[in-house]
């Protein structure tokens, strides 16, 4: 595991790249306090598949009707008068 500054990240972003690919683990510190990990991706990532929430989640039949109530409050002025 190496230790970098952020500075030192920025310029050489591309040889960190290539040792992240190669297996080892990087951090990037600033002002010497660990604050990211350059790690490779696993390979194992699944396309999401559509529907798979399906029967899961609901939504009321009126979900997009007009609420007056609602609409009166944000109709008022933004100050009111006491």
């Amino acid at each position: 595991m190496q230790l970098i500054n952020v500075h030192q990240a920025k310029t050489h972003l591309s040889k960190l790249l290539d040792q992240v690919l190669a297996g080892e683990e990087v951090i990037i510190a600033r002002h010497g306090k660990p604050v990211a990990k350059l790690s490779p991706m696993s390979a194992d990532l699944q396309p999401r598949q559509p529907g798979a929430l399906k029967g899961k989640i609901w939504m009321a039949n009126d979900f997009d009707d007009f609420d007056e109530e609602l609409q009166d409050l944000f109709s008022g002025p933004i100050f009111p008068k006491e």
